[in-house]
């Protein structure tokens, strides 16, 4: 079953990677493999890990970024053509779905069995040797897209493919309850404000946001109950800071979504007894330990570490719910793919405040 279709489309590439640079091409529209969608995007998120990919700057990705790749990960679009084997008792054309960072898992592995999609020994990632959002059509499995509430527009939808998931996984897992002190280095950022929201509004958690002073209004708005400005004192003055927010005894959990190597050494610092942190963010070039994470530390206070790469197929519904009963939405501007350049140099120079969505 299938609708009209070009032979190609408009994709924005990674003309020159290992630098930030873009190019609007044409490329050739996919044919469908046995339990595949093509999904008519609409519009896409533009994530730090993007410029990452983009720019060969994470020690943990294998290989180069090839040239001519499709970035983007966070796409949402319109299934206009089913593959073989799709039963439109499953999906409809028509349907809106949403493609993330896991483009796809092998379904088998003791991960997948485990709902950990983001380590999936099979899985593809969107933008990174599988093509990706950036462009106006799309691949996807059937049994991996993510369908989208009615009463959530496209672009508020967008975000929370990978940063939304992100954060809803990530506060899962620092075992933070109702009434808990929470801390969000980067809170400002694509993935903190929007955490910032998740656990303030929808989880009831009390938290510190933690970023440049320029983004403290859209921090506090986000539903912070405290602001520290990292540009107002040196690292010890900063865990001072935490520490007198919460009592001198410290807050429960501690989530990190800077990029930074300096902002894990501290990160420790923020924990009570028994606190958790979470690694989100992934510094750029090579990751260095974190500072305090001697055996001894981690003993005395029994602390945990703990981490998330992205969020499985459950966490994207749940976040998805919550963005269409409101109680999160992203701060975005809406942009063309054609400034997808000009948006990554703003992101490189963390000139950006919140989230940028592309219209394709």
């Amino acid at each position: 079953m299938s609708g009209e279709t070009p032979k190609t489309h408009k994709a924005a590439i990674y003309d020159n990677p290992g630098r930030v640079s873009t190019k609007i091409v044409d490329v050739a529209t996919p044919e469908l493999n046995v339990g595949e969608v093509l999904v008519r995007l609409t519009h896409s998120g533009v994530c730090h890990s993007d410029l990452a990919v983009m720019t060969n700057s994470w020690d943990v990705m294998p290989h180069p970024t090839p040239k001519g790749q499709v970035g983007g990960h966070e796409g949402v679009g319109m299934v206009v053509k089913l593959g073989p084997g799709v039963k439109d008792t499953i999906m409809k054309i028509g349907d809106r779905v949403g493609i993330k960072w896991v483009g796809s898992v092998c379904n088998r592995c003791a991960a997948c069995i485990d709902q950990a999609d983001g380590v999936c020994f099979g899985r593809t990632i969107s933008g990174y040797f599988r093509p990706g959002t950036f462009q106006q059509y799309v691949v996807g499995p059937v049994d991996y897209v993510t369908p989208i509430p009615d009463s959530l527009s496209s672009a508020d939808a967008a975000p929370m493919l990978c940063a939304g998931i992100t954060m809803y996984a990530a506060l899962r897992k620092s075992n933070a309850r109702g009434g808990d002190w929470l801390v969000i280095s980067g809170a400002g950022g694509g993935l903190g404000h929007i955490g910032v929201q998740v656990a303030a509004r929808g989880l009831g958690l009390r938290v510190i946001g933690i970023d440049h002073g320029s983004k403290k209004q859209l921090v506090m708005d986000s539903g912070a109950e405290h602001f520290v400005d990292v540009t107002k004192g040196d690292s010890a003055s900063i865990i001072e800071e935490v520490k007198s927010l919460t009592g001198n005894l410290g807050s429960h959990a501690a989530i990190v979504c800077a990029a930074s190597n300096d902002v894990y050494t501290q990160a420790l610092q923020f924990l009570r007894f028994g606190g958790t942190l979470v690694c989100v963010g992934i510094p750029e070039g090579v990751s260095v330990p974190i500072g305090s994470a001697k055996p001894s530390h981690l003993i005395v206070s029994q602390l945990n570490i703990t981490a998330v790469s992205v969020g499985n197929k459950k966490d994207a519904e749940a976040i998805l719910e919550m963005a269409a009963r409101g109680i999160v939405k992203t701060n975005y501007t809406l942009e063309p793919l054609e400034n997808l350049t000009d948006i990554f140099q703003r992101m490189s120079t963390g000139n950006l405040q919140g989230r940028v969505v592309v219209g394709i």
